[in-house]
């Protein structure tokens, strides 16, 4: 733990930040400094965000292999779920921040926590019965990170700077997925427990209480991520389709049928919070214009995935033995049968950077 070189009663956190962290970020493989629009990025989630999180626990839910990461700025695999970089990666970019590290990489510590931090952890979701089917960090496993992290950021520029610093971080939340596809359609003991209804309402009453509880925290910039067109993932295409390659309707009305009551929590949400900014960022809608026109948007596969070419292939069975995986991942809106491509990650980025994030920014 680094000894605090910031005097909480003398430095503001712009001031602060400087004397312990340079403000250069990598964009396209390229180095260029700027002045951040935030003093840090602080990400919560699944799979879909996750640093590497899950590199460092218990779980057969990982990605530290090759072909992941093979077009990532290292060309190493890093834990993220996908080729290259991550949608909240591209975001940090263009804030102005490194890509936040994840929570239990050893070298999360001292100055490399202070621009930002991931706790996502891959596999899990709003309900916490989710994580627990995959040994995975829950929603509330990675709160009690957050609490932790706060700590050494205290410990490294003191309280009130550590505080003026979550005060002014964007929060990114994005999750839900598997409680769908990698849980409830899947789980018959959770069908027979819950109508889909209910289970809903489970879901958002967690996200509710997660929003408060950031809230109570001293966060006031969050960012919660939509639901993507379920239907149109590899995966569930290759579990429902028939054979047909076509995105299955029942899950992408489940999808909207579930932002739909997330904005309108959003909305409860920010109306009952002094202070508060937070903004529903909807992925669903650009997601399924990319799938809709994948060659407006550069790609020749919208449907199939890089790794596994559209079957089953994620985590172990997205490896370099995988028959199939493609030589271009560009090409590809997925790059194995749940994740986005590095390609689609940035389109993702500019697009929610463009829509909601900037209300929290300016």
């Amino acid at each position: 733990m680094g000894r605090s070189i910031c005097n909480d009663n003398a430095l503001s956190w712009p001031i602060c930040i400087v004397l312990v962290a340079n403000f250069s970020c990598i964009t396209d493989g390229s180095t260029r400094s700027k002045t951040p629009l935030a003093p840090a990025i602080i990400v919560f989630g699944d799979s879909t965000v996750d640093a590497g999180n899950n590199n460092y626990l218990a779980t057969i839910v990982k990605s530290d292999f090759p072909p992941y990461g093979r077009d990532f700025d290292t060309r190493k695999a890093t834990g993220r779920f996908c080729n290259g970089r991550l949608a909240t990666d591209y975001i940090a970019s263009l804030v102005g921040l490194p890509y936040p590290l994840a929570y239990l990489d050893p070298e999360a510590e001292g100055e490399n926590i202070v621009q930002g931090i991931c706790f996502a952890s891959s596999a899990s979701g709003y309900y916490n019965g989710t994580a627990e089917n995959f040994n995975v960090a829950s929603l509330t496993g990675q709160l009690k990170w957050y609490q932790e992290y706060f700590g050494k950021l205290s410990d490294f520029v003191g309280p009130a700077n550590a505080s003026s610093i979550i005060s002014k971080a964007l929060f990114i939340l994005s999750t839900g997925s598997n409680d769908y596809v990698n849980n409830y359609y899947i789980n018959l003991d959770l069908q027979n427990k819950y109508h889909l209804d209910q289970y809903r309402d489970i879901l958002l009453s967690s996200y509710k209480s997660f929003i408060q509880d950031l809230y109570n925290s001293g966060a006031r910039r969050i960012a919660v991520i939509s639901l993507p067109p379920l239907g149109c993932l590899p995966s569930q295409i290759t579990l429902y389709g028939e054979g047909e390659v076509k995105c299955i309707e029942f899950l992408n009305t489940q999808a909207l049928s579930f932002n739909q009551d997330l904005r309108q929590a959003t909305t409860t949400l920010k109306n009952s919070m002094p202070d508060i900014r937070l903004a529903y960022s909807d992925l669903y809608t650009v997601f399924l214009d990319v799938i809709s026109e994948p060659r407006k948007y550069g790609f020749s596969h919208a449907l199939k995935s890089c790794c596994g070419v559209g079957n089953l292939a994620v985590s172990i069975l997205c490896n370099q033995l995988t028959p199939g995986t493609c030589s271009n991942a560009s090409s590809y809106v997925f790059w194995d049968s749940f994740h986005p491509s590095d390609h689609m990650n940035s389109i993702l980025a500019n697009s929610l950077f463009a829509q909601p994030l900037k209300e929290l920014l300016f």
